[in-house]
């Protein structure tokens, strides 16, 4: 990579790019800057780690990461059989309704994009907390109890459903190509947020979103509840009144109101929704089951639509927060499973026009399973061996029957290292779950007085 793609590279993190960088006539030139900036998240997830220790400060947690790094690569995987939502509704409403055409090339259309964009993001974050069933998906975002780079990784895999609509008022004047830029961008800069890092940017509080801002939305502490809603700019919680700044001398505490209490990667993207439709089942008529879905996630009858203040539970710093011991080489095992995993993406984006759908979704399918597979060993759950050893074996039939395929394109070196990881992993796994069980069913049989 030359140093000038590097530069850029970066500065896209920052939204720090020019109008003639970033500017294209054609919607498929316009590259894909998210999946480009995954060697960037990375380095920057590193050097936040070197400052933290060099500061002593604790470092991120491997099952907290994990977990944020699971949704992340989750909210990716539709990208590979599905166009962007928030892109095809655009495009479709652009061919429709367009009323005014913009020139693609122009500075002024390049900066109108960014504000409208970050306008309309704006909006789709507050009605993210503010109405249940967007926060059913949003809330995977917030459920982490740390503030880190990886934080900023923990994306739902459903909430890009919800948020197009906000985004069509922009397809009347704003060609396809250059909204598809900003979205990426908009994206892109609040990566660099999620730190605690970077303490004050003087000037620049009063202007763009910073560490501060999202800090403060981040909190549960009472006084974070609903603010800071902002993606670049942090005028639009100004204007509209849900700004708030940090309050140096007061902890902030991460994390939901009522903590998840797991790493499951299925548990994190379902909960809050498993709430709803439990709601649903109690409510006594049709316009408390419209409030249930569209009012306040803390809203019940008799309530303001964003609930009481009161309702929201103290909190006492510090946090104990919540985590299951595993010993080191479990962990390292996990990290490893989890870069096959990252590898298996790469290969299925670079390969989506000579893969059948049939082998895209049966890599996607084994993606999910891989990580919920990683989530139960974190969680120390009781399945957790007999599921990576069932994974594992999955993992070596599909090996077996694609490997003449395979052969002609990948190294073999490559293909042998994968199949030893597999081969020893579901033999490993499968006699710690033999053991276990035993052990249990021994256990069980023995009188309480003799344990």
């Amino acid at each position: 990579m030359s140093n000038s793609a590097l530069s850029l590279g970066y500065r896209r993190l920052f939204y720090l790019v020019l109008p003639n960088e970033t500017s294209y006539e054609k919607l498929e030139d316009v590259p894909g800057y998210v999946e480009q900036a995954f060697p960037f998240f990375v380095s920057l997830i590193i050097i936040e780690c070197l400052i933290l220790f060099l500061q002593g400060r604790p470092l991120p947690r491997a099952n907290d990461g994990m977990s944020s790094l699971s949704a992340g690569l989750v909210s990716l995987l539709h990208s590979l059989v599905f166009r962007p939502v928030e892109l095809s509704a655009f495009v479709w409403a652009y061919h429709h309704f367009n009323i005014i055409t913009l020139p693609w090339n122009s500075p002024y259309t390049w900066c109108l994009t960014l504000t409208g964009v970050d306008f309309a993001y704006y909006w789709v974050h507050r009605f993210g907390h503010e109405v249940n069933i967007i926060w059913a998906s949003h809330q995977t975002h917030h459920s982490s109890q740390d503030y880190n780079f990886t934080t900023a990784l923990r994306q739902s895999a459903f909430q890009k459903y919800f948020s197009w609509v906000f985004y069509m008022p922009l397809a009347l004047f704003l060609p396809p190509s250059i909204f598809l830029v900003h979205i990426q961008l908009n994206l892109l800069y609040q990566f660099w947020v999620h730190t605690e890092v970077v303490k004050s940017l003087g000037f620049l509080e009063y202007i763009i979103c910073t560490p501060s801002h999202h800090r403060v939305h981040h909190g549960r502490n009472q006084y974070c509840i609903d603010k800071n809603y902002g993606g670049v700019l942090i005028i639009w919680d100004r204007i509209f009144g849900t700004f708030e700044a940090e309050r140096p001398n007061e902890e902030i505490a991460y994390g939901l109101v009522h903590s998840l209490n797991s790493w499951s990667l299925l548990y994190t993207q379902f909960c809050h929704l498993k709430y709803i439709l439990s709601r649903l089942t109690e409510v006594k008529s049709v316009f408390e089951g419209l409030g249930v879905l569209f009012k306040g996630p803390g809203w019940a009858p008799g309530k303001p639509r964003l609930g009481l203040p009161e309702d929201i539970p103290q909190v006492e710093c510090p946090v104990e927060k919540y985590n299951v011991s595993i010993a080191m080489w479990h962990t390292v095992y996990v990290w490893s499973h989890f870069a096959v995993c990252i590898l298996l993406y790469l290969i299925l984006t670079s390969n989506t026009t000579r893969l059948s759908v049939f082998m895209i979704y049966i890599g996607l399918v084994f993606i999910v399973v891989s990580l919920t597979s990683f989530g139960a060993q974190y969680d120390n759950r009781w399945y957790a061996g007999w599921l990576e050893c069932a994974r594992c074996s999955a993992a070596l039939l599909y090996l077996w029957i694609t490997w003449s395929q395979l052969y002609l394109v990948y190294p073999s070196m490559a293909l042998q290292t994968v199949l030893v990881l597999y081969l020893v992993s579901a033999i490993a796994w499968g006699v710690v779950s033999i053991t276990q069980a035993a052990h249990k069913s021994l256990r069980g049989n023995i009188p309480k007085k003799y344990l």
